[in-house]
């Protein structure tokens, strides 16, 4: 880990949530994970929080159902101190749902719904989206809708290993023109790469500092 980046360096499981009074304590700032169901989400946030098996990887896409809370901690070393703090990775269900009933997908559209538009503490939404397939509408208004709500997004190409250097970075820039992004707005990630890795960390990072949720301490957390 380079001086003065951030690294995760522990992440637990902490609840499962359909409502805000389920919601757990303390609170700390959010960041919450979304995308189409079967982009990479759980095999991503176990790459960010570098544990296998923590988030659980399905071959059915849909499998996640609730809001799922992670509670991480980071820390990065600058100059001669040490800077931690913690917050929550929060994992939502994926929309475009597979093999569920009606009733099933406007029950979780509603308590994803509440969660984005009422959450107190997130901070920050990463939204997933496989780089391998072009953007589909769903994408693009759960994008335009999130940030209508006045929710900070930050876009995440996963899948980036499934195709060349150039292929990936073509499909990078089809996006950020499609949808006017910046290159702050959208990155590229792949499981396999580790600057990958350190870079969403350290965007995440820096939108939470960059906001007044954060506070980081020289004490605890080990």
């Amino acid at each position: 880990m380079a001086k003065g980046q951030w690294d995760v360096v522990k992440a637990d499981f902490v609840t499962s949530a359909v409502q805000a009074d389920q919601y757990p304590k303390p609170s700390l700032p959010q960041v919450a994970f979304i995308g189409r169901s079967n982009v990479g989400k759980s095999s991503l946030i176990n790459s960010v929080c570098r544990r296998n098996g923590l988030a659980r990887v399905s071959a059915t896409p849909g499998k996640t159902q609730t809001l799922n809370f992670y509670q991480l901690q980071a820390k990065r070393t600058l100059d001669d101190a040490v800077d931690r703090t913690q917050f929550y990775l929060v994992d939502l269900p994926g929309y475009g749902f597979a093999r569920t009933n009606r009733h099933n997908k406007e029950i979780w559209s509603g308590f994803i719904r509440n969660y984005l538009t009422d959450a107190p503490d997130l901070v920050l939404v990463c939204q997933l989206i496989d780089i391998r397939h072009r953007l589909m509408d769903s994408d693009i208004e759960a994008y335009q809708w999130m940030v209508s709500c006045g929710l900070q997004v930050q876009l995440v190409l996963t899948k980036m290993d499934k195709l060349s250097k150039s292929a990936a970075m073509a499909q990078v820039a089809a996006v950020q023109r499609e949808m006017s992004l910046t290159d702050a707005q959208v990155m590229a990630y792949s499981v396999l790469q580790p600057v990958m890795r350190f870079e969403l960390i350290n965007r995440i990072l820096g939108t939470l500092l960059s906001s007044s949720e954060v506070v980081t301490e020289a004490p605890a957390l080990r």
